[in-house]
C-alpha cells in the first residue's frame, strides 16, 4: 500500500515532468521538450506512479494513454504551474494595474517643498489608484525616517539633504534656488540686503529634523563661518508664510514654496546675498520596496509631479 503524497515530496519539475507527459503522451518527446535525457523522463514517471498510486500512462498500442486520474489532473497541473510562473516571476517584469490596486501607500514628506506637491501627487493618485489608499505624514523632529523605510511603516521619504543617507535607495527629483521672502514693509526692500544685514536680521526657520542638528541653510552657512540670527522657530512650514507677513522676521527657503505666497499674502521674495547652492530634492526608499511593481509605480507619479512643477 502506498502512502500518500505530500507537498514535500513534490516539486515543480515533476509538475511539469507530469503535465507534458499527459500532452505529448510519450516520454521521447517529453525528453526533447523538457532538455531531459529519455532515462529521466522515465525515472520521474515512475516517481509519480508511487506518488499518486496511480499507472498515470498506460501502454496501449504504439503509443501510451492517460488513465482517467491522470486526466482529471491536467487542469490542476497548469494552475499550479501557472501561480508558480507568476510567484517566480522577476519583479521587473511584473505588470502594475493602478486601476485596480487596492494597497495602501505611506509617504513622509517635509512641507517647505512646495504647498502644491503633496496635493498634487494625491490628487494623480487617486485620479489613477482610486481603490488605493495614501497615508502622508510629516517629516518632524526626532522621526527617524531610515527606520520606518526598513520596518515598512513608510514606503517613500520626501525631503531636502546636503548628503542623503547612504544606506538608503535615493532619486534626485528637483533642484530650486535658495531665496529670502519677507513682509512687504520689510526695509530690505527699500535698502537692500547686504550679506551683514542680512546675518544680523531677525530669522524664521524651520525645526530641524533631527534634535540638535542644524537644518540645511544653516549647515551651508556654517561651511562658509558664517551665522544667521534665528529668533523664531516652527514645528511646521505652513504657518510662517503668514508669521513673516505679520512680522520683520526672514524666512530663507526654496522659490517653489516662497512663489506661491507673493500673491496671497503681503510678502515679497528677494535674492538672498549668501551665493548658496541650489537646494535639491530627493526621493528616498528602502531596499525592501525597491523592486516592488507599486512602490515603483508611486516613484514614478512623485518624479513625474515634481518634474511639472513651476514657479507662478
Amino acid at each position: 500500500m502506498t502512502k500518500p503524497a505530500t507537498a514535500s515530496k513534490i516539486d515543480l519539475h515533476l509538475v511539469q515532468v507530469l503535465l507534458s507527459l499527459l500532452t505529448t503522451r510519450s516520454v521521447s518527446r517529453t525528453a526533447v521538450h523538457l532538455g531531459m535525457h529519455q532515462p529521466g523522463v522515465s525515472a520521474a514517471l515512475k516517481r509519480l506512479r508511487v506518488l499518486t498510486g496511480d499507472s498515470l500512462l498506460v501502454r496501449s498500442g504504439t503509443g501510451m494513454v492517460p488513465t482517467p486520474t491522470a486526466l482529471d489532473m491536467v487542469e490542476p497541473l497548469e494552475a499550479i504551474l501557472m501561480q508558480a510562473n507568476k510567484v517566480f516571476q522577476p519583479a521587473r517584469e511584473r505588470s502594475f494595474d493602478a486601476a485596480t490596486y487596492d494597497g495602501v501607500w505611506r509617504i513622509a514628506a517635509s512641507d517647505y517643498l512646495d504647498p502644491l506637491f503633496l496635493p498634487s501627487v494625491i490628487a494623480r493618485l487617486k485620479q489613477q489608484a482610486p481603490l488605493a489608499q495614501v497615508q502622508v505624514s510629516g517629516l518632524g523632529a526626532g522621526f527617524d525616517y531610515s527606520s520606518a523605510l526598513a520596518q515598512g511603516a513608510v514606503d517613500l521619504v520626501i525631503g531636502n539633504w546636503l548628503e542623503p543617507p547612504a544606506d538608503l535607495h535615493m532619486a534626485r527629483l528637483l533642484s530650486d534656488e535658495i531665496v529670502c521672502m519677507v513682509a512687504a514693509n520689510h526695509p530690505a526692500l527699500r535698502r537692500g540686503f547686504s550679506l551683514e544685514k542680512y546675518l544680523a536680521a531677525e530669522h524664521i526657520a524651520p525645526a530641524s529634523l533631527r534634535m540638535g542638528a542644524l537644518g540645511v541653510i544653516d549647515q551651508l552657512l556654517l561651511a562658509r563661518k558664517l551665522q544667521r540670527n534665528i529668533t523664531v522657530t516652527s514645528p511646521t512650514f505652513s504657518q510662517i508664510p503668514q508669521i513673516v507677513e505679520r512680522s520683520l522676521l526672514v524666512l530663507t527657503t526654496g522659490r517653489l514654496f516662497c512663489s506661491r505666497f507673493e500673491g496671497q499674502l503681503a510678502v515679497r521674495v528677494l535674492p538672498c546675498p549668501v551665493p548658496f547652492p541650489a537646494l535639491r530634492y530627493y526621493q528616498l526608499w528602502h531596499d525592501r520596496v525597491h523592486r516592488a511593481p507599486a512602490s515603483r509605480w508611486l516613484r514614478d507619479v512623485v518624479k513625474d509631479v515634481a518634474a511639472g512643477l513651476r514657479p507662478n
